[in-house]
């Protein structure tokens, strides 16, 4: 049984009056979390099996996803104690409380996220970030790629590392044309996967350092910010980012040509139909995904423009569906500033208090920020609800959060401390584990062969390597030595007749030799 203080308790079943009225003297209560009473809880809880029904109805020899499944189901358990719980113990008063298991889905729970966001942007702050003013680049990509840069991890990495690559690549010049020199800068970035309204938009938030660090006379690092930041750089920028993502994308057979953006059948399809389709009507809100209700207000007709680079908006600019927005700043010595642009980089996909079921049972979805069109609220039915957030869990070994180390002073060492802590140690303790185990395999290998060395040199024998020939080595020794003797026997023949008359040899033992002329 765990002994912690109470003060520490997350989810306790049933406060005393001696702790109620400690709480009440410290100025709050705390009450256990029930989720079962939440909109989203119950709209999962009284659809999933519709939902699997309807998926198998409309895939014969398709189903969803293991990962998916453990995911929806994980969370109808999440924070239920009647699932399972801890029981806590405080050491100074004997109070009991009871702390329910939680799903550690990472996908759309609001709690794990959350207190996965918590955990993360406290690391962040504390042990990656340094005292520098900070700067966001969020990347959006076109439509036609959403789904499979959903579902195909190693190439969001790769784009993942070219948008960072091409960020930092604009700081290092830019400051070298400033006069500051040769420096190098950071980023830690997060993927979000969904939209505002929950359909699957897989797009970067990368938190990168506004300058770069230059080292000075003595070899220490300084850092030199950036002036400023206007749209037109932000402009030139996306084109970079655009031009090198399509050529890769080209080179990996993801599209067939960068200018249409036609793509080439993937993996996806073959292996999970099921979701691959719910990951397409998810991207664009069609069913099953949808069809969805909008509400906004009239607006003009815009007629649609020619290719080419716009600026929509101070430091944000689009171009053939790709968009980039940099206006989003932290300074140096505003930590609240840090940390809210940190946590809302890992902020979860859905909110509770964003939900509403209405009473036609649609499900309407508030949105924090109105979109271009004016759009302040979407309304779809539960199944199109499950659908997106289907699509909104990532598959298995999918990293979420990837860091770039400044080059000098870092390398390999800098960006194992950057992932022990984006990871909470979690990555170092089991590669600790792991050496452990290997440097024990290894003494019990050696401890094995030199109690066998020494029981064999007791005995007075070689050791069993050497008196244990394997069998197959047996016939070739023996071929060995009747070739051997074959070619001695050969080569006796043709010395005997130049021994003949030699001293060593006696003519009556060669009688052929003796009558063969020389």
């Amino acid at each position: 049984m765990a002994s912690v203080p109470s003060a520490v308790d997350e989810n306790s079943s049933r406060p005393s009056s001696h702790s109620s009225a400690a709480a009440a003297h410290r100025g709050y209560v705390y009450e256990r979390r029930r989720p079962e009473l939440s909109t989203l809880h119950q709209l999962v809880r009284e659809n999933l099996q519709t939902f699997y029904a309807a998926v198998e109805d409309g895939h014969v020899d398709a189903a969803l996803p293991d990962f998916v499944r453990r995911e929806l189901e994980g969370y109808l358990d999440c924070g239920l104690l009647c699932r399972g719980f801890a029981i806590l113990e405080c050491e100074d008063c004997d109070e009991r409380r009871l702390l329910a298991f939680s799903c550690k889905g990472r996908g759309f729970c609001p709690s794990c996220l959350g207190r996965r966001m918590a955990q993360t942007a406290a690391n962040l702050i504390d042990h990656v970030l340094p005292a520098v003013p900070l700067r966001q680049f969020v990347l959006t990509v076109p439509f036609e790629l959403r789904a499979r840069l959903g579902y195909d991890g190693e190439l969001l990495g790769a784009v993942s590392r070219i948008f960072v690559d091409t960020v930092l690549g604009f700081y290092r010049r830019r400051m070298r044309e400033l006069g500051c020199g040769t420096g190098s800068s950071g980023a830690v970035t997060v993927v979000q996967r969904t939209n505002a309204d929950l359909r699957l938009n897989p797009h970067l938030h990368s938190v990168v350092l506004d300058g770069v660090y230059v080292a000075d006379e003595q070899g220490k690092p300084v850092f030199h910010p950036l002036p400023e930041l206007d749209s037109m750089d932000v402009a030139e920028l996306l084109q970079v980012v655009r031009v090198r993502l399509l050529r890769f994308l080209e080179r990996r057979g993801v599209i067939e040509q960068a200018a249409e953006l036609t793509l080439l059948p993937d993996e996806l399809c073959e292996q999970q139909p099921a979701l691959a389709q719910l990951a397409a009507a998810s991207v664009s809100g069609l069913p099953p995904a949808g069809p969805e209700r909008r509400d906004r207000p009239p607006r003009p007709i815009t007629l649609a423009s020619s290719a080419g680079v716009r600026v929509t908006a101070p430091l944000t600019a689009t171009e053939l569906g790709f968009s980039l927005h940099a206006a989003t700043t932290a300074d140096a010595d505003d930590e609240l500033g840090r940390e809210a642009l940190v946590r809302y980089v890992l902020r979860p996909p859905v909110s509770q208090e964003r939900l509403e079921l209405l009473g036609d049972g649609l499900v309407r979805i508030a949105l924090r920020r109105p979109f271009g069109d004016g759009t302040t609220a979407v309304d779809i039915d539960p199944l199109s609800l499950l659908c997106r957030l289907a699509a909104a869990v990532p598959p298995p070994y999918f990293n979420t959060v990837r860091a770039a180390c400044p080059r000098e002073g870092g390398g390999r060492r800098a960006r194992a401390r950057c992932q022990v802590a984006l990871t909470g140690g979690a990555v170092a303790a089991r590669r600790a584990r792991r050496q452990r185990r290997q440097r024990r395999a290894r003494r019990q290998r050696r401890a094995r062969r030199q109690r066998h060395g020494a029981a064999a040199s007791r005995r007075g024998c070689q050791p069993a390597q050497a008196r244990h020939a394997p069998l197959w080595l047996a016939p070739l020794e023996r071929a060995d030595e009747a070739l051997l003797r074959d070619r001695s026997g050969h080569v006796l023949q043709l010395r005997r007749p130049h021994e003949a008359a030699g001293t060593r040899h006696q003519a009556s033992q060669h009688p052929q030799a003796a009558a063969t002329p020389r």
